[in-house]
């Protein structure tokens, strides 16, 4: 794997392994727009995609991994938050790759993102990575050999739940003959995943295409005419796990899992961090400026920048820059967003899980000898 941003050792997140690895004229492309409805209210001030993982930015490894198989000319589609993704991304140098921004008006689906990208991707072979996708394996495998003479090659994975995904159809042979985006009755368990290779014929493809009954124009409908008009589409399927993150779930399981790959007892703490009388459970990462006094953090927490914890208990959550948790007994399967504060009650023993957006903050107020309630302030969050 390559070497990771600090205090994340063994994550995927860092430089990449330099131009001996490069896969020559395959680009990259990333979809980082969209809205991220599903984890809001953390959303509504947020690019879904700089969501932290062990302290990381989602999209910081998703860079490396495309670095990491040789692909360094990569475009970055945006939207909304475009400004957000510049500045954290930046020019790419950091990963030695370079880095050009595509702006999306709206989120009108990921073939519409390929149509948009055609002038910066010109008739070279690319990977379309989306943005919010984690995955446990570099792309070597995927990647390997793809010179776009083929008009496709997808990443498929066995999923439990595959009317909720594009899901490919293979014949008595193996080979992909239908794609169905969502289908109610599904020709397989074997679900689209977030990276696709393509040749130069996609580009008619997304041309000759229409929108969806969603009004969005949809990758799985522009492979299905490359499979219609003959072309050959590939596959791989995936061996390691993978995970979409776009829900507050599925990003703490992405979260347990990257924590996983920490060495020794699993307890980062960079310099400038302060802990004070309290107890780190590994795996947890603690980045420089949090301040953890009195309380007992962990396992599977991924305390951000500038995060003061005090006299609390914090177990599988993440919690972004500045964030503070006070007073409060437990506070467990949650995120919080930049600057949230959750202030508990010295002494009442009550537990929280909590989805917040930025700026959020969250008293417990006594009703009763056990029982706590929730108040929660602009922008909003959501807690049981």
């Amino acid at each position: 794997m390559p070497d990771a941003e600090p205090g994340v050792d063994g994550c995927r997140a860092g430089p990449g392994r330099g131009p001996a690895d490069t896969l020559g004229g395959v680009k990259g492309l990333i979809l980082s727009g969209g809205s991220g409805r599903r984890l809001r209210p953390l959303t509504h001030t947020s690019a879904k995609q700089l969501v932290p993982i062990a302290n990381v930015p989602i999209l910081h490894y998703v860079v490396a991994d495309l670095v990491g198989v040789g692909i360094t000319d990569i475009g970055i589609v945006v939207g909304d938050t475009g400004d957000e993704v510049r500045a954290s991304v930046g020019d790419g140098s950091r990963w030695g790759a370079s880095v050009t921004y595509i702006d999306q008006e709206a989120p009108l689906g990921l073939a519409h993102a390929v149509l948009i990208a055609g002038s910066f991707l010109g008739e070279e072979p690319f990977a379309m990575y989306l943005g919010d996708n984690m995955f446990e394996d570099s792309l070597d495998e995927v990647v390997d050999g793809f010179d776009g003479s083929v008009a496709a090659r997808l990443l498929l994975a066995h999923v439990d739940d595959p009317s909720s995904f594009g899901v490919a159809g293979l014949d008595a042979e193996g080979s992909i003959t239908a794609l169905v985006e969502k289908p109610a009755d599904p020709p397989s368990d074997l679900a689209l995943v977030g990276v696709y290779l393509f040749g130069p014929r996609i580009h008619e493809a997304v041309r000759a295409i229409g929108p969806s009954a969603r009004g969005e124009l949809e990758i799985t409908d522009a492979i299905q005419w490359l499979l219609e008009v003959g072309e050959a589409v590939e596959h791989r399927v995936l061996d390691g796990w993978w995970i979409d993150t776009g829900k507050k779930d599925p990003l703490l399981a992405c979260n347990r899992l990257v924590l996983d790959r920490l060495d020794g007892d699993g307890v980062v703490v960079d310099d400038g961090a302060e802990v004070v009388d309290s107890t780190l459970v590994g795996p947890v990462v603690v980045a420089a400026g949090a301040r953890i006094l009195h309380s007992t953090v962990g396992p599977y927490v991924a305390v951000g920048g500038g995060c003061s914890i005090r006299r609390s208990t914090v177990e599988h959550s993440v919690l972004m820059e500045g964030a503070s948790v006070v007073d409060l007994d437990r506070l467990t399967a949650s995120v919080l967003g930049r600057e949230a504060e959750v202030a508990g009650i010295p002494g009442e023993c009550v537990g929280l899980s909590l989805l917040l957006g930025d700026h959020s903050v969250v008293d417990v107020a006594p009703v009763g000898p056990d029982l706590g309630d929730v108040s929660v302030g602009a922008p909003g969050g959501t807690g049981g």
